[in-house]
């Protein structure tokens, strides 16, 4: 079922929901500039099958509002506007998995409102602390010090859009893709193209948004808080991470008061359909009663 969610004074997000409606609710946050389509349908599916599963655009992606150059916001906005989807649809709790930036924000959410989580899943994204990073040896690591970014993806992302028409736009989404993916399974340049035509046509038009990358990255630090949780987390390493590669995650383990890491095989930082099956299971294993 689909749903029109107000977030703030002008701003309007999409979220629809799947499964159950009395089943245990559970949060899908996408990252940056992503609609929450970026959810796979088998993916979500799998979720419903245990969960009132729900995704939704972020303002400046999908069908939510696109206001940015006339209502600027900081980044930590986009976590206030995960409680607004709950709010809006009535869940005092939730289960809720962010990918990327989106696990970015549910470390906000970790931090600031615990009481609003049953419990948090982080895939593909950095540690929201400053605390270094302890190797096996002991040594330690700066987290600003740990691998970066595919440079093959930055020099993409460095590359300034023009509107060269729907299909060159959904080739350049594919060739991003490709990147994203990794190295380590075989890449269905099909499924991706797929799923972009999807976006594109629940969207409304091929433009790409910027907003996120332009909005204030401040204020996003949660060393202490993190590191005192009681929310049970799980993270998801990414063997073929090209964004935020291995170290990062088990770093983000370290830095989370509790939190336990699940590998899984050949995974990006993406969603093929290779991983659905694993990483739902993951999931589902860490959401199941205790």
């Amino acid at each position: 079922m689909e749903h029109s969610i107000d977030a703030a004074p002008g701003i309007r997000l999409w979220a629809e929901d799947h499964g159950a409606p009395d089943a245990p609710p559970l949060l899908l946050i996408m990252g940056a500039q992503a609609s929450g389509l970026g959810w796979p349908d088998e993916l979500v599916g799998l979720l419903a099958a245990h969960h009132r599963v729900i995704r939704y655009d972020h303002r400046d992606t999908g069908r939510s509002t696109w206001a940015y150059d006339d209502q600027p916001y900081p980044l930590t906005t986009l976590a206030d506007d995960a409680l607004a989807v709950l709010d809006g649809l009535g869940v005092a709790r939730a289960h809720v998995v962010g990918m990327s930036l989106g696990g970015m924000l549910t470390q906000l959410l970790i931090a600031d409102h615990p009481d609003r989580l049953l419990s948090a899943t982080l895939i593909g994204t950095a540690a929201l602390s400053d605390t270094p990073y302890r190797h096996p040896d002991g040594t330690r690591t700066p987290p600003e010090d740990l691998p970066g970014i595919d440079p093959r993806i930055l020099d993409l992302w460095s590359q300034p859009w023009t509107d060269e028409g729907q299909e060159a736009e959904l080739n350049r989404r594919v060739t991003h893709w490709r990147l994203l993916s990794g190295d380590q399974l075989p890449f269905d340049a099909d499924y991706f193209h797929s799923l972009d035509r999807k976006v594109v046509a629940h969207t409304g038009h091929h433009r790409p948004g910027d907003a996120h990358g332009r909005a204030d990255h401040s204020g996003m630090l949660r060393t202490e808080q993190l590191a005192r949780t009681t929310v049970p987390t799980l993270v998801i390493s990414a063997p073929a991470e090209p964004v935020f590669p291995l170290p990062h995650a088990h770093h983000l383990a370290q830095t989370i008061h509790g939190a336990h890491v699940v590998e899984i095989p050949g995974m990006g930082h993406a969603l093929p359909p290779e991983i659905h099956k694993p990483l739902a299971t993951a999931i589902l294993d860490h959401t199941a009663p205790r």
